[in-house]
């Protein structure tokens, strides 16, 4: 079982006629996922976005949800885990600042385009030439994809 720390919006993307449904339709899914895989979620969205005044965690489904406060990014609340709560999270992101945090604190990240083709069911399965020498980032990478 994995410790999946994941950055909602930058996940889903912003461009959304009704933003609060996509939201929800993602964490359904998350919640479907998490009953299929026993994976350890959590999800972090913009909490100014709906006029949450302070950062708010609930509960759904066995995913843990959090918003950001009024004065923070979701950004700022996944570097914060990060920093505070020392597991070896699987990252979920495109956002290079997350990235390099994640890898800093000595998490696996991966690419919200790649995470969202294996919620949709899609399979990665990875072949290299004969001498080519993968980055110890790209090895953590491929061990990290093949436990989703």
């Amino acid at each position: 079982m994995s410790k999946l720390l994941i950055d909602g919006y930058n996940l889903i993307g912003v461009l959304h006629r009704d933003l609060k449904k996509a939201r929800q339709q993602l964490i359904q899914t998350l919640i479907e996922y998490h009953n299929k895989k026993g994976h350890d979620i959590t999800v972090v969205f913009d909490g100014y976005k709906e006029g949450y005044g302070k950062e708010t965690v609930e509960y759904q489904g066995g995913i843990r949800i959090i918003y950001s406060g009024a004065n923070e990014k979701a950004d700022d609340v996944i570097k914060k885990i990060l920093k505070n709560e020392k597991f070896s999270w699987i990252v979920i992101t495109s956002d290079r600042d997350i990235e390099k945090a994640g890898w800093r604190e000595n998490c696996v990240v991966i690419n919200s385009d790649i995470f969202f083709d294996i919620l949709n069911g899609e399979k990665y399965y990875f072949s290299h030439s004969k001498g080519l020498t993968l980055s110890r980032k790209q090895k953590a990478v491929i061990r990290a994809i093949s436990k989703l």
